[in-house]
């Protein structure tokens, strides 16, 4: 596709285990190469347990109100404000690859008035740290509180060990079915006067990920409510919760990956998802499960998808 600075490998595909013929090694290699042997989802497993050792209160605290709350709220923010101007510097201000690796060949951060303070950045970190991080706080300190009193089933991995290590790697697959469908929600006509100002950004940087109206956040972070149902241990939740916000950092760069000397060390963004941001009809899941492909609004990145999208979107308006 020549309007794209930069592509990967195309027709994407979606994960192995969906595709015919079944091959094991694939499906193996899919799911070993998502976690070892670093990767970003087992960076946010290692961080979730540095913070409920070092920075979350223990459940005999959590039983009552006081500074502990205020402590994640802090936390949260210093964690995304770290991450998200850290990839903004490499990617953007900094410029540290140039448009190596780069989706979209326009500039970013763009000015206009459909942007908060006429600034794509400024509306970005706004957004974020005034409505995101608030939210995601509120949510973790809610299921914290719901532990403590018994509100939600807890276990530890004394108690189950298996369930306990599952539960990380059931987390992007529950992502994948959960924001799917509350994406396809938000695109509804009820909905998507709140879902349009993340859709602000045809092209993405990091703070982009979680710039959403509060309304989008309640819906995102809602995805933790299922630890009411689940039996799950503290770590579950903040790892859960950042999940679901730091990934949106990492994954709305707008850049494929972080190439140092001539090679990409890091895998990041989701072309797959950049393509939504600028054509805004597919493409509303992830690659974990298909269900863009069930639903035919699946873009695999090629002249032919693209020429199938316009179709649909034509033939749906008449």
């Amino acid at each position: 596709m020549t309007s794209w600075n930069h592509t990967p490998d195309l027709p994407l595909t979606v994960n192995p285990l969906f595709e015919r013929p079944f091959k094991p090694a694939a499906v193996v290699r899919w799911y070993v190469g998502s976690w070892l042997p670093v990767s970003i989802n087992l960076g946010i497993v290692v961080l979730s347990f540095l913070c409920v050792w070092f920075l979350s209160p223990n459940l005999d605290d959590a039983s009552s109100p006081g500074l502990w709350m205020l402590g994640i709220l802090l936390r949260n923010t210093v964690i995304v404000t770290f991450l998200a101007w850290g990839l903004h510097w490499w990617f953007h201000s900094g410029q540290k690859q140039g448009l190596t690796g780069k989706y979209d060949p326009r500039p970013f951060p763009r000015s206009g008035r459909m942007f908060t303070g006429g600034s794509q950045l400024v509306d970005n970190v706004t957004w974020t740290l005034a409505s995101a991080v608030p939210i995601w706080s509120a949510f973790e300190i809610l299921i914290w509180v719901s532990l403590a009193q018994g509100w939600a089933p807890e276990t530890t991995f004394a108690d189950t060990p298996i369930w306990f290590v599952l539960v990380f790697l059931l987390i992007p697959i529950w992502e994948s079915f959960y924001f799917y469908w509350i994406h396809r929600v938000l695109h509804s006509n009820v909905l998507y006067r709140f879902h349009a100002l993340h859709h602000r950004n045809t092209d993405v940087g990091p703070w982009s990920g979680l710039s959403m109206h509060p309304v989008e956040h309640l819906l995102y972070f809602g995805t933790v409510l299922i630890h009411f149902v689940v039996p799950t241990h503290p770590v579950h939740v903040v790892c859960h919760l950042m999940y679901f916000a730091l990934t949106a950092v990492i994954t709305h760069t707008g850049f494929e990956g972080i190439w140092v000397r001539g090679r990409k060390r890091i895998h990041m963004g989701m072309f797959h998802h950049q393509m939504h941001h600028r054509f805004f009809e597919c493409n509303y899941g992830s690659l974990e499960m298909p269900w863009d492909k069930f639903f035919g609004t699946f873009h695999d990145g090629t002249d032919d998808a693209d020429n199938r999208m316009r179709d649909r979107l034509k033939g749906r308006s008449r």
